[in-house]
């Protein structure tokens, strides 16, 4: 499964089919094929861009996410919440809540708060449960995470968690793999992914962004 699973920078991914499935597709290159699936986590400009969707989207792609960021798009969108789980395109997809809990916009106003109910998503293709957790700190939500194989985990503090918070959510999701992200296309450092690669609990692959 590592070798279907790209890297496009931020927290952008796409997973090579069948189903091809990306991920808060931001700033993509070119050459990518048409998805059958996009996962958008939610409605900020670096996870919710319309044009890169509109460069990967077919007649037939269907659109998961939430309600806020569902009105920026078109097409074949299925709107979801924190705790949905639906089958789409053949693959299983758990939407699970992703949410600030100490980075703040200002006091006492988180940059993800809770209620705007915004998610991550855990996928299951071929049997492989992959979890990308959207931008999130370290939540209690995922001590009930089960099973992960794969986990995307952002690393650098801004928006999301930090190195060390990740390391924390590694430590209790217990993914057979974690891949960092939340880094490079100008948000975070790159350097951060290395650091978490070392303090993990966890297997951790730094995937080159493509």
């Amino acid at each position: 499964m590592l070798e279907r699973i790209h890297w496009l920078g931020h927290d952008a991914f796409r997973i090579d089919g069948p189903p091809i499935v990306y991920f808060d597709p931001y700033l993509l290159g070119e050459g990518n094929p048409l998805a059958d699936v996009i996962l958008i986590s939610h409605e900020h400009g670096d996870h919710c861009s319309p044009e890169d969707v509109a460069r990967i989207q077919g007649e037939d792609t269907a659109i998961m996410t939430i309600a806020a960021a569902a009105a920026m798009l078109t097409g074949d969108i299925r709107i979801v919440k924190p705790g949905d789980k639906v089958v789409l395109k053949g693959i299983e997809v758990e939407a699970v809540p992703a949410y600030n809990v100490n980075k703040f916009r200002s006091p006492g106003v988180p940059f993800h708060p809770q209620e705007a109910g915004h998610v991550g998503f855990v996928v299951t293709i071929d049997g492989q449960r992959i979890y990308h957790t959207g931008d999130t700190d370290h939540i209690p939500e995922m001590a009930s995470l089960r099973d992960i194989d794969i986990a995307l985990l952002p690393v650098s503090g801004r928006y999301v968690m930090t190195v060390d918070e990740a390391v924390q959510a590694a430590s209790t999701i217990r993914p057979q793999v974690a891949i960092p992200m939340h880094v490079g296309r100008g948000i975070g450092e790159l350097g951060d992914a290395q650091v978490f690669q070392e303090k993990a609990p966890v297997d951790v692959v730094v995937l080159d962004m493509e």
